[in-house]
């Protein structure tokens, strides 16, 4: 099972899209920290659609409460400050769950506690004057690749809804 964590997120859009990601690719949102909105904010439910009702997430009021339950050192830290790439990792080898945190938009995981495990720091490649990406944005990329390596596994590779031959039916 692949886990994203958020960090104190700050925009109820991102949180959403975030929502919306974890339930198209079954994976499951566990948010931490203090909320500057309310979890039934309508850019929330706006970005989240319907999917937000299907979400299996689960919320700690801190960092300290979400170590009890998951080790810290099992978790791969998203961040500009990172000297490994992303794709580097090689996630299709990992047999238990997959944790990915990612911090608050403006300032990004507590960096004391990505100096203590600065070997499980990922970052996304950037150009040189970019700070960061959309935190939404940057879920769907990391997320994605360890999807990727994994095959897809448990995800659908054609169009079930409407059919697989959707397209040629048109």
């Amino acid at each position: 099972m692949n886990y994203i964590i958020l960090f104190e997120p700050e925009k109820p859009s991102n949180v959403g899209n975030i929502m919306r990601t974890c339930v198209a690719t079954n994976s499951k949102l566990i948010i931490v920290g203090n909320l500057s909105f309310d979890l039934n904010n309508k850019n929330l439910k706006r970005a989240g659609m319907d999917y937000v009702e299907q979400l299996d997430f689960t919320y700690y009021k801190s960092l300290d409460e979400l170590f009890k339950f998951i080790d810290e050192n099992k978790i791969y830290y998203v961040t500009r400050y990172s000297q490994n790439v992303y794709s580097e990792v090689n996630f299709k080898d990992i047999k238990e769950d997959t944790y990915l945190m990612f911090g608050k938009e403006s300032s990004g995981i507590p960096k004391k506690l990505l100096k203590i495990h600065f070997d499980r720091t990922i970052r996304i490649p950037m150009t040189v004057n970019a700070r960061s990406l959309n935190l939404s944005n940057s879920v769907a990329i990391v997320l994605f690749e360890v999807l990727r390596q994994k095959r897809f596994f448990g995800l659908s590779i054609k169009e079930e809804i409407k059919g697989e031959d959707y397209l040629n039916n048109f």
